[in-house]
């Protein structure tokens, strides 16, 4: 139950990268449209989630392509890229129906980001494979490239997304997006405040009414690989706002923004602040309009934040407690509460540790996500106390050695390279 891939499930629904004018040459795509307005307005559209401007005037202007060409496929794609749930499968479905007409590279980019956009676990990444074959074919077409960099940095692959992000800059034009991506690389690299210049450059330059995920959580990765918790909840806490204001929480709660703030409080021991924060998170998620199954999802982080926040207030019943009731949702699931079994190994080796059992929260701990730079930290805490020396050290250099960037890894970072230079 993790939050992570929402910074990708948010960037690639919203499918941030603006094509350029449409060419014939085989490189690029072919816009299966005759209508000069449609064009024109496709570009609006591109260009406003390039500057990350979501809300009622982004829809509109998709809207307006769809008005300039019905059946113009990539213009009903762009209106379900933005339009808010339920709305936006109908477009998508539309979508999918039209690019059976559409040129060959309309039709096999909306069939991998139908798969892409899939909200079922890891679905997102089976989106990769036919966005690579269409970058092959198509190595000028910029809008590949840049969703291609987002789904490589959910999928953790760094290098790959560098590599995406740099051939989606020199296709050109610029953009505040790629700037706000490449500036990943300097802070996995350990440049912090050149990354934070970089991030503030791109907020500097957005048009009024922009939501900059990558800016805002950006500059909060900086400021936690610094030690500066009080500032990276600062730039979450000025995310909502903006988050707000754009008309983006139309689309999908607020409550992601939340988690990560509480995370913060919570591994700072910020015990009370963290556990508003839960619960203020989650009051976005009810009166929402994404579908009921995420709600559940939402409503399980809730209580998984709850668990970790009551364990480490030193109320070990009540946050078991809290535990076992996640236990018997991912178990109702089925097998599609499958895909949760190892943050249920995450939660349970966090409480075992906080309570003082470390040989219990290595056996859970073991089976939690290996790619995940926290619970390698977790991991490696056990290790440590547990006696194994060796493996907590290499546990802790696989956490420092960890190219994820993400929350996750921010916080987990500093601890992890302390404890290799003792």
């Amino acid at each position: 139950m993790k939050k992570e891939l929402m910074g990708l499930a948010l960037a690639a629904v919203v499918c941030g990268a603006a094509a350029g004018e449409a060419g014939t040459s085989a490189k690029r795509f072919e816009w299966t449209t005759a209508s000069a307005t449609a064009r024109q307005k496709l570009l609006e559209v591109q260009q406003r989630i390039e500057d990350f401007q979501f809300g009622a005037e982004t829809v509109e202007a998709a809207r307006q392509i769809v008005a300039a060409d019905p059946q113009f496929a990539m213009g009903e794609y762009y209106l379900s890229a933005v339009a808010p749930p339920p709305e936006n499968q109908a477009h998508l479905d539309k979508a999918v129906l039209l690019s059976q007409k559409a040129s060959d590279g309309e039709r096999r980019f909306i069939e991998a980001m139908v798969k892409s956009r899939a909200n079922q676990g890891q679905s997102f990444r089976d989106g990769i494979a036919p966005l690579e074959a269409l970058a092959a074919d198509y190595p000028d077409e910029r809008l590949v490239q840049v969703i291609l960099g987002q789904l490589y940095q959910g999928a953790n692959d760094a290098e790959k997304a560098r590599s995406a992000f740099r051939r989606a800059d020199a296709i050109g034009p610029k953009s505040a997006r790629v700037r706000a991506f490449l500036a990943n690389e300097d802070l996995l690299d350990g440049r912090y405040d050149e990354a934070r210049r970089t991030f503030l450059d791109v907020a500097a330059s957005l048009p009024k009414g922009a939501a900059p995920f990558a800016v805002r959580y950006g500059l909060a990765f900086a400021d936690l690989y610094q030690g500066r918790p009080d500032e990276a909840i600062a730039a979450l806490e000025k995310y909502v706002t903006e988050y707000r204001d754009s008309g983006a929480a139309q689309g999908f709660p607020e409550v992601f923004i939340w988690n990560s703030i509480a995370r913060i409080d919570l591994e700072n021991g910020r015990f009370d602040a963290a556990m508003k924060a839960y619960e203020k998170g989650y009051e976005s998620v009810p009166g929402s309009s994404i579908a009921d199954e995420q709600k559940q999802v939402w409503l399980g982080r809730l209580h998984h934040g709850r668990c970790r926040v009551l364990a480490r207030m030193g109320r070990h019943e009540e946050a078991w407690k809290e535990a076992l009731s996640i236990k018997k949702m991912i178990d109702d699931g089925g097998e599609a509460g499958t895909q949760y079994v190892p943050a249920w190994h995450y939660l349970a080796g966090y409480l075992e540790l906080e309570k003082g059992d470390a040989k219990a929260a290595v056996e859970d701990l073991k089976q939690a996500n290996a790619q995940d730079p926290f619970h390698l930290l977790l991991l490696a805490r056990a290790y440590e106390k547990t006696g194994q020396a060796e493996d907590a050290r290499k546990t802790f250099r696989a956490v420092v050695e960890s190219r994820q960037n993400g929350l996750e890894r921010a916080l987990a970072y500093p601890e992890a390279r302390r404890k290799l230079t003792l």
